[in-house]
């Protein structure tokens, strides 16, 4: 059997065991409402007449939608509002249409007599999973001391750097007076004469 019914505004065809989300009604969860408002009600393709005829539901929760964002806006206007809302609603079960009420939720069915139990022993075992494989010892290698390759004379490991170079620094690390560098021989091509040179010659007449 199914009905129409109308609250908060809304319609809603339900039927027994039926859930339905409806605008917020008095109550907490488990209380029982009555819809009286049935606008239709029937039993497969036949109608039923509606005179007296209510819906019982049971409450299963008080809960909100998701929210809602208003949001208004006048442009050149400097204007801004924005607001959010989450409506309230009831969770309702259809509990019975009149004289029709919801089936109860059968339980599960037992098992078939004659049917042996089945006990821990008499499960197959499982196969045993194959264990780690055992560590294999490596051979052992014996240590031998190798000769140190560096001699054991020091002038040997480190022989004098080479001195005949002509790039060779001087061993204190100082400049020389000189700014190290050689001073070079003066040129007497171009020097000009001394003071007390004898005086050139008359030319002959």
């Amino acid at each position: 059997m199914f009905a129409v019914v109308r609250t908060g505004g809304k319609q809603y065809r339900v039927a027994p065991g039926d859930k339905i989300v409806v605008e917020k009604l008095d109550g907490n969860a488990g209380d029982r409402v009555t819809l009286g408002d049935v606008l239709l009600a029937g039993d497969g393709g036949d109608l039923k007449s509606t005179n007296g005829l209510t819906v019982a539901a049971e409450i299963i929760a008080q809960a909100k939608a998701d929210k809602v964002t208003v949001f208004k806006k006048r442009r050149r206007h400097n204007y801004r509002r924005k607001k959010g809302h989450r409506q309230q609603h009831t969770i309702l079960r259809i509990v019975a249409i009149g004289d029709v009420k919801a089936e109860k939720p059968s339980k599960a069915k037992s098992a078939p007599t004659g049917a042996e139990a089945v006990t821990p022993s008499a499960a197959p075992a499982k196969a045993a999973k194959p264990k780690a494989a055992e560590a294999v010892a490596a051979p052992q290698v014996e240590t031998v001391e190798t000769p140190n390759p560096a001699p054991n004379d020091e002038a040997l490991a480190n022989p004098p750097a080479d001195t005949g170079t002509t790039n060779a620094k001087p061993a204190s690390g100082k400049k020389s007076a000189s700014g190290g560098k050689t001073a070079k021989a003066a040129s007497t091509e171009n020097a000009a004469p001394a003071k007390g040179a004898a005086k050139k010659s008359p030319k002959a007449k």
